[in-house]
């Protein structure tokens, strides 16, 4: 852990413009106040990039836009919003004077917050590594494209949090890697009231254990007996929501 602070104090030295994500459906839990105070500290320009837009609403971004600035929400999925934040970048590094044939953007952020599949869709080509487990990217590693270099980092947990559930939800902690996902599914229940229930086509109800046991039920994740396997299928439904699939 201490290694990756290492690292991200010698991306924001290295850099001239700073990328600092956030998943746009979590946007408290993925944030690192601590990441973002050596930012603004070091006086540098940087962008918040609200990631996985196209898994929120209008109404939700429209919220978002007023708590940062500046920012730009982007789907590298969809390829939503990367022309604005190339323009961005653009006008930042020409504010700040930069002279250099390929500006240096550091991106930083949580784990599997979409650091390397931003970059990907933004070099139009896998340079960097993507996966769906947490914390895939173990270096630094540099990707150019035209006059822009980025540099891709690991994901940082904060020493401290590895065990808290919110980084389950925002994906920090893999979902294979849970060990207490129903806990996390309920959350997310709460969190989103009727998302998921729609998403699986089964009645709400107060109790967030039932809905887990419909869930399983309705897509047969079961025990010996006919008996709802909430363990598996609360796995299941966690995995979907990190990968995206529930919107």
């Amino acid at each position: 852990m201490r290694n990756y602070w290492k690292i991200v104090k010698k991306v924001i030295g290295k850099s001239d413009v700073i990328l600092i994500l956030l998943d746009s459906r979590m946007v408290p839990e993925s944030r690192n106040k601590d990441i973002e105070a050596n930012v603004i500290a070091t006086g540098k320009p940087f962008i918040y990039v609200l990631t996985k837009c196209d898994l929120i609403s209008k109404a939700e971004s429209e919220v978002l836009k007023r708590d940062f600035n500046p920012c730009v929400f982007v789907s590298a999925t969809k390829y939503h919003g990367l022309n604005l934040l190339r323009e961005r970048i653009n006008i930042l590094a020409t504010r700040a004077h930069i002279k250099r044939a390929k500006t240096r953007v550091g991106v930083l952020g949580y784990p599997n917050v979409g650091k390397s599949s931003l970059i990907n869709a933004m070099t139009g080509r896998s340079s960097a590594q993507t996966s769906i487990v947490s914390g895939h990217t173990k270096a630094m590693k540099y990707v150019a494209v035209e006059n822009l270099l980025f540099v891709d980092t690991p994901g940082i947990i904060p020493l401290g949090e590895r065990g808290d559930i919110a980084n389950a939800l925002i994906g920090a902690v893999d979902f294979s890697k849970e060990t207490d996902p129903d806990l996390v599914v309920m959350l997310l229940f709460d969190r989103f009231p009727g998302r998921l229930e729609k998403f699986y086509g089964v009645e709400t109800d107060e109790d967030r254990e039932v809905i887990i046991e419909r869930v399983a039920l309705k897509r047969n994740i079961i025990k010996r007996g006919g008996v709802a396997d909430i363990k598996r299928a609360s796995v299941m439904i966690l995995k979907d929501w990190q990968t995206g699939k529930i919107k």
